[in-house]
Formats: structure tokens, sequence, C-alpha cells
């Protein structure tokens, strides 16, 4: 269902067993619209805003300058996306520089993020319990999605645990798919910024079988398209949701939800997606994940 164009038309086909038309599936998308809604914190580190997914949670700050974040007995190993300023990440006695327009990722234990100032976005895993208990949606899932694959974390890195930081200026390559990078346990992908509007005859409908998709607006406005298929029971049948949302904002869409999304805005439009665990198909793609080096895959993929 992709455009020729588009290089996820070379990933695998969907298994003959897809998830589409299995009844009992039918689950609500997760919006969180930051722009326009209260801060679940607002302290002297600025305003904190957290939203979950079934495997993730995004908590993204307006940090103060000099704002630190700790993390104390942390389950395990977490993202840091930098669209802007720079960070000093403290762990295990060691402190690394982090420049801005930068991704990272910080092993479990303790640790300290300082921020710059401006926007810091974390990316955990619902392991984490004091910050899923945050959650504006808390209770989201509090109806079991027994569809949805459970974490299991990847291997440990090559050479072991330690701050990892990546760039996120890497020229754009025929055949890859945006900026992907993971870590054990999460899979974030910086897209490519749109400028100005997605040209309206080349979109992407399609649906996982298995896992959430969480898609962050860091700048501009988007339009998500959202299907659900039908099944043998009417009781599964929802209407087509069209959905306006600005940055920054978090949908988490269900599976098998079909879906698409498509940057409005006149601008820079700025969309990074998140998966937990990390994607397999497109781990499997020579030179798609930037840090493949890094962070081997489990040996049975």
């Amino acid at each position: 269902m992709y455009d020729k164009s588009d290089p996820r038309a070379a990933l695998a086909s969907t298994p003959a067993d897809s998830m589409i038309g299995v009844t009992g599936l039918v689950a609500e998308e997760q919006v969180a619209t930051f722009y326009d809604s209260p801060p679940q914190l607002d302290d002297d580190t600025g305003q904190t805003w957290l939203h979950r997914g079934h495997n993730f949670l995004v908590a993204l700050s307006h940090a103060v300058p000099g704002a630190s974040f700790d993390r104390v007995a942390q389950v395990d190993e977490y993202c840091v996306l930098l669209p802007k300023g720079g960070a000093t990440i403290e762990w295990n006695g060691s402190v690394t520089e982090v420049p801005g327009h930068s991704i990272a990722f910080v092993p479990a234990g303790d640790s300290r993020v300082t921020a710059e100032g401006g926007e810091i976005v974390r990316l955990f895993t619902t392991a984490n319990e004091d910050l899923l208990a945050l959650c504006g949606n808390a209770d989201g899932y509090d109806r079991p999605r027994s569809h949805v694959k459970p974490l299991t974390a990847w291997p440990a890195p090559k050479g072991g645990f330690k701050v990892r930081h990546y760039s996120l200026d890497v020229a754009p390559e025929p055949g890859r798919f945006g900026r992907i990078f993971r870590c054990t346990t999460l899979m974030v992908n910086v897209l490519e910024p749109f400028e100005g509007p997605r040209d309206p005859s080349k979109m992407s409908p399609h649906h996982h079988d298995d896992f959430e998709q969480g898609s962050l607006a860091l700048s501009g406005e988007f339009t998500h398209y959202l299907r659900w298929s039908w099944t043998s029971d009417m009781a599964d049948w929802k209407d087509d949701k069209v959905l306006k949302m600005a940055a920054p904002s978090l949908l988490v869409i269900p599976p098998p939800v079909i879906h698409t999304t498509r940057a409005t805005g006149p601008g820079d439009n700025l969309l990074a997606d998140i998966f937990s665990p990390p994607r397999e198909d497109f781990s499997l793609k020579p030179g798609w994940v930037l840090n493949a080096e890094d962070y081997p895959m489990p040996e049975q993929a």
C-alpha cells in the first residue's frame, strides 16, 4: 500500500495470517495535544507532559536552562531526544556532553540529564511505574490488549552499557527510510522534515499486526488518517477518523488500524515515530538503522 517511491515498499510483504479481519482487536487510539493541555508536571525544571502507549511512554519537557532530570533506579535503557539544545548526561560516574540535534541512549540505574533549556524529549518503557502513573492517559490500557506484542529487551550493546549519542545531521540516502536509531528497548525514526504540505498523491496507508506506532510531532502540523477494518462482528466496526494535530503532540496508533499521515503545515513539519521493542523489519534492511553496529539484533531475527 506504499507509493512506489516510498522505501518501505521494499519491506517484506504482510504475512498471510494478517490480523486484519480477526475479531475482538478493536482499540482506541491514544491522543495527546501537548500544545493545548496542561502539563502533568510544573516545577522548577519547567513543564513536562507525559503520555503512554502499551510498551512505551513519552515525557516531553519545556525545560528551564540548567534544569536537571534525575532517574533513580531506572529499570531499563531509555532515550533522550534533543531536537535543538544540548544536554549533559551523567551515569555511573561518567559525564557525557551531548550536543543539540542529537539522540542519546542512557542505561538503567541512576542517571541525570541536565538540559541547556528548551524542548527535551525522554522516552521510557512502561516498566517504569513511577512515570507510568503520571501519564495523562495512565488508565488508557486498563482493558488488556493481548494482540500487542509484549516488550522483550533486545541484546546488550557491543562493549557493554554506556551513554551513547548520535547526531541527527544525517544526509538523506536513496532507498533508506528516515533516520532510524535503536537501543535494547526502543526504536526511534526521526523522519526527514517535510517542507510544506506532503504531496497527497503519495500517501502510504498501511497497518501493523502486533505493535503500536507512536507518532510524535515536533514541529509543524499533521493530519492523521485512521481506518478500522471490518470484521465479522459488527461490534468491532468503527468510523474512520481524521485527526488534525499541531506540535508538540503524540498519537499512539493501535494495531491493526490502517493509518497514514500527511504533513499539512506551511513550513517545517518534523515527525518522529516510536516503537517498543525495536522493529525487526526495519532492522533487517541493510543501512536503515544508523547505529546497528552498536546494538545487535536478537539471534532468532
